[in-house]
């Protein structure tokens, strides 16, 4: 792999002719279905921030769901975008950088009435220099009235969607908690890319008992749904997690540097050239990462063995 990776960033420079960055943000009562008891409950069983704790449901004062009513948490959403946004706008302009992409990130940013959601993505978008929006969500949580909305903001604005599908083998999804099936997250992407949105994949290497070659199935099968754009993810254990007790117990080993590596390399070559990638790895750097002891080394010194690997 002499050339260069077809990376989000290109992409994006080469579009608005500059380099543009996005603000990741999270917001108030925003949750998961497979938290709340929709459809499970505990999150998925790698789950690292303390808002997917198994004991949520229990302790939350207020969280919101696609059938929610009112949404007393709107005025506190919209200060907490607000404020996110322009201190991040700020940090990143200090560097040069003058274009952006709001990115909601932490937990399903769809999970919650239309009403709120159209609020806050074009509230997003009102700010100076933001060209468009990423949304992070799960299969099961998108109701066509967003995929319809989604679809008509994407005739002027840069509007991404993004998918955690993980694995398509569904006995995986059921060892960590997915709460869906892959069925459901192929008719997702199939219905947002009829819709003519851009659709990114997460897909994650490691997951229990599977192997190089269900790893690259996956890839391949996923990559075959008309996806725009792709993340690749290790699966890395933190503390208070239910992965933590498997790991504990002897359950679940780790997925390896090399091993990664190699995997990583395999499915970049089976990928189709159009496909545009936006994470290569990812990791974590506290002392909550219980294993591996590479998910926790600085992004310089991840990339730096990651390219050596994918070079060799």
């Amino acid at each position: 792999m002499n050339k260069p990776l077809p990376t989000f960033g290109r992409y994006l420079k080469r579009k608005f002719k500059s380099r543009v960055q996005k603000l990741p943000v999270g917001l108030s009562g925003f949750t998961c279905p497979n938290i709340d008891g929709t459809v499970a409950k505990g999150g998925c069983t790698f789950c690292s921030n303390e808002s997917f704790s198994p004991n949520l449901a229990q302790n939350a004062k207020i969280t919101l769901n696609l059938t929610s009513k009112k949404n007393p948490l709107l005025e506190q959403q919209l200060h907490e975008l607000d404020t996110q946004i322009k201190q991040t706008q700020i940090a990143f302009k200090k560097r040069g950088i003058k274009k952006f992409l709001v990115y909601f990130q932490s937990f399903t940013n769809t999970y919650a009435p239309f009403s709120t959601l159209k609020i806050l993505y074009e509230k997003a978008l009102s700010y100076p220099d933001v060209v468009g929006l990423s949304i992070g969500t799960r299969s099961d949580s998108v109701c066509d009235e967003v995929y319809d909305y989604l679809a008509e903001l994407s005739k002027t604005k840069e509007i991404w969607i993004e998918f955690g599908v993980q694995s398509i083998f569904d006995e995986t999804l059921k060892k960590i908690n997915r709460g869906h099936n892959a069925a459901n997250a192929k008719e997702a992407i199939l219905k947002a890319k009829a819709k003519g949105l851009n659709v990114c994949a997460h897909l994650i290497f490691g997951l229990p008992d599977e192997t190089k070659e269900m790893m690259l199935q996956t890839a391949k099968e996923v990559y075959s749904w008309g996806i725009d754009s792709v993340k690749y993810h290790p699966l890395y254990v933190v503390k208070n997690t239910m992965l933590a007790k498997d790991l504990k117990s002897g359950k679940f080993t780790p997925i390896s540097k090399e091993e990664y590596a190699d995997v990583l390399k395999e499915a970049i070559k089976i990928k189709p050239e159009h496909i545009i990638i936006q994470r290569i790895t990812a990791g974590i750097d506290d002392d909550t990462l219980l294993a591996p002891d590479w998910c926790g080394w600085s992004k310089n010194k991840m990339m730096a063995f990651l390219n050596k690997e994918l070079n060799s």
